[in-house]
């Protein structure tokens, strides 16, 4: 009787053939792979890094294009009281004592006894570029000593500022003084206060001015009309 099946009779398997060259198929059981930490697709990380930069873009816009509108009145703490003092050098235009640009440091107590426009610009921003030509409208139908304004440059450059009104004209001073866009609560650009002669702040305007607005607001104070 044969027993088939049986190990006993079971014929040597014949080795497969494999190419010249190569070694003879065999079956091993792979090793567990260890799991590798996850990392980002390239294109998620370059979608992130658009996305950021889009945004910030976005606030950059924000900042240099406020609207031009004189209904832009808005609130501040510092309305009726003593507007923060201003000191820094001349960038443009003479000082009080008529010494020239960058003279001397002037101080905004130095126009005491009239009504200053505190103006904060800068010459990159689009819109302080828009109402640049009202201001000048504004100071030349006030005399100085009734009305002035008082430019104060914000994250700008000395240079960039005088060849600013060289070119476009304007000859109220324009200082430098870093810490009162502090003192002021000023976060972008244009950005005005209306101080009274009495150094007391009594307007606060977002965005770019208009002659006819600035004279409002004074009328509305109770300021004498040009003459």
């Amino acid at each position: 009787m044969t027993t088939t099946g049986s190990p006993l009779n079971a014929q040597p398997e014949t080795p497969r053939a494999t190419p010249e060259g190569s070694e003879p198929h065999t079956t091993t059981t792979s090793p567990k792979r260890r799991s590798q930490p996850r990392t980002a697709h390239p294109r998620t990380a370059m979608w992130a890094a658009l996305a950021v930069g889009l945004g910030l873009l976005l606030f950059i816009g924000v900042l240099a294009t406020r609207d031009s509108a004189t209904s832009a009145v808005a609130p501040s703490p510092l309305i009726g009281q003593p507007a923060p003092d201003i000191d820094g050098p001349v960038i443009q235009g003479p000082d009080v004592e008529g010494g020239g640009p960058g003279a001397t440091a002037l101080r905004l107590s130095d126009f005491r006894g009239r009504w200053v426009v505190v103006n904060f610009f800068a010459t990159w921003c689009v819109p302080c570029v828009r109402e640049h030509p009202e201001l000048a409208r504004f100071s030349q139908s006030h005399p100085p000593e009734q009305a002035q304004v008082l430019s104060v440059a914000y994250d700008d450059q000395p240079e960039d500022v005088r060849r600013f009104f060289a070119q476009r004209g304007g000859g109220w001073p324009v200082v430098d003084d870093p810490g009162s866009k502090v003192d002021y609560g000023v976060r972008g650009v244009p950005e005005s206060f209306l101080v009274a002669p009495d150094g007391i702040v009594r307007s606060r305007i977002i965005g770019g001015v208009t002659a006819a607005g600035l004279d409002s607001l004074l009328r509305q104070a109770g300021a004498s009309p040009p003459g």
